[in-house]
Order: structure tokens, then sequence, then C-alpha cells
């Protein structure tokens, strides 16, 4: 297993897809180093790791401040003395109506969903550049692959990261720098997502699909853990993974 003893970074690690990635890649020997708002959660998280004899730290982390990016990725290497990989899956999802002029929500999925992740990537990619290694693993959505009413600023922030990852895929490769690139495009997970729709008929309507299709925030972990495990001349850069039920 190829992720032993990597470090491995996590965004939005409190819970969904974040918190199940951290148990696995733990099992698998990974060190890790969790991020998000909530340190309650974080040091919750932390201690059942290390309850499972896993190895986790973790770090306080706005992913909409550049700064609190840049802190997070020394902090890592300060730790473990090196970074093999940064999961950028920090993301809201308060879908509604263009015509509910949802401006303020707008503008939060453009923070925490685009400039998250760029925040990210500039936090870590001189690391990378310089040990010519690195891999760099965003969670997008199936919004990011086609058109959604209802989704339409959401869908154009995962838009965004799914362009962002392939060109960073491209430059790479161009220049030598050898960072692979993940982008996972799930559908219906049960994750925290829910919670920030306000729109009250999107809100009954997501519901009802996830409740319906929505599986478990494992299956997208071990989608994660593929991805790490694969060889260093291996980049598998698209993952689209929901419900066999659902038809997205």
């Amino acid at each position: 297993m190829t992720t032993k003893g990597k470090v491995v970074i996590i965004t939005g690690a409190s819970s969904g897809i974040g918190e199940a990635t951290a148990k696995l890649l733990a099992k698998k020997g990974a060190k890790l180093v969790l991020a998000a708002r909530r340190e309650s959660k974080l040091i919750k998280l932390v201690d059942e790791i290390k309850a499972d004899s896993g190895e986790a730290v973790y770090f306080v982390t706005d992913v909409t401040k550049e700064e609190d990016n840049q802190n997070l990725v020394a902090f890592a290497k300060k730790t473990y003395g090196k970074i093999d990989v940064i999961f950028l899956n920090a993301g809201i999802m308060p879908s509604s109506p263009l015509s509910a002029l949802k401006v303020k929500e707008w503008n939060e999925m453009i923070d925490i969903n685009i400039k998250g992740v760029l925040n990210g990537i500039a936090a870590v990619l001189p690391l990378f550049i310089e040990q010519k290694s690195g891999h760099v693993i965003t969670t997008s959505s199936v919004a990011g692959l086609k058109a959604y009413p209802g989704s339409a600023v959401y869908g154009a922030t995962k838009w965004a990261v799914r362009d962002l990852m392939e060109v960073l895929r491209i430059e790479s490769a161009q220049e030598g720098t050898n960072i692979r690139t993940a982008t996972i495009y799930p559908a219906a997970i049960h994750t925290e997502l829910l919670d920030t729709i306000t729109d009250e008929e999107t809100a009954k309507g997501m519901t009802a699909l996830y409740k319906q299709h929505g599986i478990s925030p494992d299956r997208v972990a071990s989608i994660v853990a593929y991805a790490i495990d694969q060889p260093a001349d291996v980049n598998v850069s698209e993952f689209t993974v929901g419900p066999t039920s659902q038809p997205w």
C-alpha cells in the first residue's frame, strides 16, 4: 500500500467525506493533518483515530483565508517533515433558484468552493514544485459536470474546480513537477451539505432525493484512498461516484 507513511492534509475534515477519508487513510497508515473551522469536532476525530492506533494532528483552518492555508501547510511540514497529499474537500451547497437572489450565499460558495481550493493550492504548490512530487485531490460534484436547476451558482463553483484541476494536471506535466491530481464528482452522498440550504423548496426537494438515494461518505473515502494508492507514475484524474439507484 503506497498510502502507508504518506503525509496527507484534509480540509473540511470535521464531518462527511473528510471525516470518513481521515478514518480510512489512518487505518492504511497515513499521517494526517486535519483541517476545519470546528475545533471540537477536530479534537474528537483526532482522539478517535489515535485510539484506533492511527496518527493524526489537527489545525483549525478557515479555507477562505489565505494566511490560514499558508499556516496549515507550514504546520504540516513542521510536524511531519514533508507533505505528500492535500485533499481540498471543504465546501458548502446552499442551493436555490437564481430568482431567489440569495447573493450572500452565492458569495459564500465562491469564497469556500473556489477560493478555498485556490488558497490551498497556492499554499502547497511551492513545496510540491520544490520536491517534484505531490498529489492534489479535490471534491467537485456531479453539478460540476452537468447543469441542474436550483444549483446554478453551486454548479458554477464546481465547474470552476474541474477546469482548475485539469489545467493544474496539464501544467505540472509540462513543467516536469510530477504533481498528480484527482477530482471527485459525487452525487447524493450523506454529508452536512443539505444543512446549508436555506431555500425551503430546494431543501425539500434535495432532502427527498438524498433520503431516497443517498449513500455513505465511506464510498467516496475509498476512492480517495484508491487515487493515493496508485504508483507515482500513474495519475487517475477524475472519478464520478454516486448511488447506483440515482439517475443523476
